[in-house]
């Protein structure tokens, strides 16, 4: 079997039974340690339902990650910008970051947005210009993982993403991450194969080393993905949340109330 993002040899690591019931082979890449299933016949019955009932850490990692990204977005972006959450699922990332103050807005075909209606892609002009697009725990799902990635990139220069990234060791058949039970996650990715699409893609790659990664046109002069203790960047987040806290929001005034005015105008117009 080729490899998804080379093209080139892959060694057989070990078969799982996936969705309890189909023998499914794990290929890893030869060149980069990137690791695939085989074609994956059974995604339709994978995704009966868009979100896994084993997700249930999707509250918690919404919550966390719209507080780390909060701070990113205040020290290294235009944080007044117009932003996208892309397979935002329930849209409570969107929502969430709303609440704190940025223009987020959110875009899932698979899924019922729930907590962020009205604030969809589609509410949006087709030439939105995004400052920076959010793809949180979506990367394991892709099953052409250059061609979608590139078609992600066309909303914008910058992609903020998490993917787990491959454990140490030899026991990588054990890895939760896996996940056969669901059968949605097909591709995992280690910082080698990251590095290589984001060059492929002609873009600057940035990690955690963990969970947090970014893609981006941007060359910063640090990795901005790892926060330096008593840096310019942190001081300048620490002074900005604290006066937000004071304010009682995060970013810049929290969309909340204007956005229940909006929809509620919206509703009285039916």
């Amino acid at each position: 079997m080729r490899s998804k993002i080379t093209g080139g040899k892959t060694t057989l690591l070990f078969t799982k039974k996936v969705l309890n019931k189909y023998d499914v082979k794990y290929y890893r890449c030869n060149e980069t340690g990137f690791i695939q299933t085989e074609e994956p016949f059974w995604l339709e019955e994978a995704y009966s339902s868009a979100i896994t009932k084993l997700d249930i850490g999707l509250p918690s990692r919404n919550i966390y990650l719209s507080e780390r990204l909060s701070s990113l977005l205040v020290t290294s972006f235009n944080y007044k910008g117009t932003f996208l959450d892309y397979a935002g699922g329930y849209g409570l990332f969107t929502r969430l970051m709303r609440d704190k103050g940025f223009d987020f807005y959110h875009t899932d075909k698979y899924c019922q947005n729930l907590f962020a209606e009205h604030f969809d892609i589609s509410d949006l002009q087709d030439n939105t210009n995004f400052e920076l697009v959010s793809a949180i725990e979506v990367f394991e799902h892709l099953t052409n993982p250059l061609q979608e990635i590139k078609n992600i990139l066309k909303f914008s220069d910058n992609l903020l993403f998490t993917t787990e990234l491959q454990p140490e060791g030899d026991n990588i058949n054990k890895w939760w991450y896996i996940s056969p039970e669901t059968g949605q996650h097909v591709a995992f990715y280690n910082i080698q194969s990251l590095a290589y699409m984001a060059k492929d893609l002609g873009y600057n790659f940035y990690t955690d080393g963990k969970l947090l990664h970014m893609f981006s046109k941007n060359l910063f002069s640090s990795n901005l993905l790892i926060p330096v203790r008593d840096s310019f960047l942190l001081r300048k987040a620490k002074k900005f949340v604290k006066r937000s806290e004071e304010k009682k929001y995060y970013g810049t005034e929290s969309l909340l109330m204007k956005d229940y005015q909006y929809v509620k105008e919206k509703l009285g117009a039916f």
